[in-house]
């Protein structure tokens, strides 16, 4: 099978992520114990995802986690807590690198404004990328069909040519029920050793 493309998604995937380091700043913001953080921000699992999939602006977020929070903070240190929680996978960069002369890369994840804007536009392979489609601005989040017909349709190729990339099994499943190669990413290792047994040349 000849690939012409390769579409990867962004956490934990080209970088790990852990929402624990945003509880760890805003407690210095907030007269809530980190537990009482925890327990505010998995009740605001819905405003999340609205933000994910471009229901409330950046600033309705910013107001209704504050509130869920009792976080007294600027905008901007809300942002610097809520988007240093991103740490590179060395290996992942490499294999964007060894990938990037020979096919077309696409970035594919659900994110929200703030996480694009301050922690995956900075990310030092995001210029490898030819296309990105963000479940924000599709408005639909993975494992839905439109955000991947939607990132399909950018790359230009059609979903058979494609190699689909995710730490999520339900998002992987999705990916091959729309034709597409997809893998389940566990390790950079496993990764380049699942491509090299399906074909495709890397050192």
């Amino acid at each position: 099978m000849k690939f012409a493309a390769f579409l990867f998604d962004f956490g934990n995937v080209i970088c790990s992520f852990d929402p624990r380091l945003f509880l760890l700043q805003a407690q210095s913001y907030s007269s809530l114990s980190i537990e009482d953080l925890f327990s505010a921000l998995k009740g605001s699992v819905g405003t999340m995802r609205d933000y994910e999939t471009g229901l409330i602006t950046s600033e309705d977020f910013y107001a209704r986690i504050c509130s869920a929070c009792r976080l007294s903070v600027s905008r901007d240190d809300f942002i610097e807590a809520y988007t240093r929680i991103f740490t590179p996978i060395p290996s992942t960069f490499r294999l964007i690198r060894e990938l990037r002369p020979h096919y077309k890369l696409g970035l594919l994840s659900n994110t929200n404004e703030w996480h694009f804007e301050y922690g995956i536009k900075p990310v030092e392979v995001f210029p490898l990328f030819d296309t990105v489609t963000l479940s924000y601005e599709v408005k639909a989040m993975k494992p839905a069909p439109e955000i991947y017909i939607d990132a399909l349709g950018k790359l230009g190729v059609p979903a058979e040519q494609c190699v689909y990339i995710d730490d999520l099994e339900e998002n992987v499943i999705a990916a091959r029920e729309l034709g597409m190669h997809a893998v389940h990413f566990q390790s950079g290792d496993q990764l380049r050793e699942e491509l090299m047994r399906m074909g495709v040349p890397l050192a």
